[in-house]
């Protein structure tokens, strides 16, 4: 078998949620959750995106604003599913009851709507709104236009960072971590060409380009050029153009992380590396029964052996699948 010496997209990505993971491919995708007796739930469904296939939708730039959006609700769903693995029994409270009876059986699907108007709401606030106010009281210090936009966006960088920091310091979270670190290690194996073995998958990185902390590390960098260019002098025209550039910088920040999982150029690896070192914090090495269950959402999606043999142009022996091939173990792609 070659050693390649660097990754070919498989186009699957995922998603770590409450003691499991989810791998999407296309619309199919698939949950597998640790249950508290310690079994292991995969539960496999399709999810269609908020507009219908057309090309408008596909173009660059307007194909990640919806991308973004049906991540979001997706996440959200999948997030929710998992956490009803670990609720304590109860019944359904009357306002669960009157919201299912008023939506004609659509309750559900309600609330997840409400909350993931709320959940963009709050990150609004908090990583394009806030940044400006607090930057905004500077004024009477510092007149220099461009170094207040300079500042601006450091002051968003820090509470990104420090959002980061502080969540990861919370027991739930450094296991959600570490369930991150195990989708990266199983996408990072087949993307390098070796079988999905558990030996092959616990050496492989934990670290990947097209991970959701990169693409949000590329939205606090765009947002900080366009609001150094793109300014105006009235204060609430400056916070509505904030708010309407929302669309434009995630449609950038889509192509770029697009791009750095398709290419491995000296501009995108430079471009790549300061996401990729915060994936340091946002994901952790993995035990392997947390493994075992990205193992598992991998293979209920994504026919890695075809993949590995159109891709790599080789037959997967069945030995390997055993014991796996000895090897070194990755280094980081930064």
């Amino acid at each position: 078998m070659t050693k390649k010496k660097y990754n070919r997209s498989s186009g699957i990505g995922g998603q770590a949620v409450l003691e499991g993971v989810m791998m999407k491919n296309k619309d199919d995708y698939a949950v597998a959750i640790r249950k508290p007796n310690g079994e292991i739930e995969v539960e496999v469904d399709v999810f269609r995106g908020s507009l219908p296939d057309n090309k408008i939708v596909k173009l660059p730039f307007i194909r990640g604003v919806f991308n973004f959006v049906d991540s979001l609700r997706l996440g959200i769903k999948i997030l929710n599913y998992s956490a009803s693995f670990y609720e304590d029994e109860g019944e359904e409270t009357k306002l669960d009851k009157a919201l299912d009876s008023a939506a004609g059986g659509k309750g559900e699907g309600i609330l997840m709507g409400i909350t993931t108007v709320v959940s963009i709401l709050l990150a609004v606030g908090i990583f394009i709104l806030l940044p400006y106010f607090l930057s905004s009281l500077l004024t009477e210090y510092v007149r220099n236009a461009s170094l207040l936009a300079i500042l601006e966006g450091a002051i968003r960088i820090l509470i990104f960072f420090a959002y980061v920091v502080g969540i990861s310091l919370m027991k739930d979270i450094h296991r959600l971590y570490q369930y991150h670190g195990a989708e990266h290690k199983c996408i990072n194996c087949i993307e390098k060409g070796r079988p999905l073995t558990m030996h092959n998958v616990m050496r492989s990185s934990r670290i990947h380009k097209r991970c959701g902390t990169s693409f949000l590390f590329f939205v606090m960098f765009v947002s900080i050029v366009l609001f150094f260019f793109i300014r105006v002098e009235n204060p609430a025209v400056r916070i509505l153009l904030r708010i309407a550039l929302i669309p434009v910088i995630a449609g950038i920040s889509y192509e770029i992380i697009r791009l750095a999982g398709r290419s491995d150029n000296i501009l995108v690896r430079i471009i790549s590396a300061p996401g990729m070192m915060l994936q340091r914090l946002t994901t952790k090495e993995p035990e392997e029964d947390m493994v075992e269950v990205a193992m598992k959402s991998v293979e209920a999606v994504f026919d890695w052996k075809a993949y590995l043999k159109e891709t790599f142009g080789y037959e997967v022996d069945e030995s390997w699948l055993v014991d796996g091939p000895t090897g070194e173990e990755d280094e980081d792609d930064i």
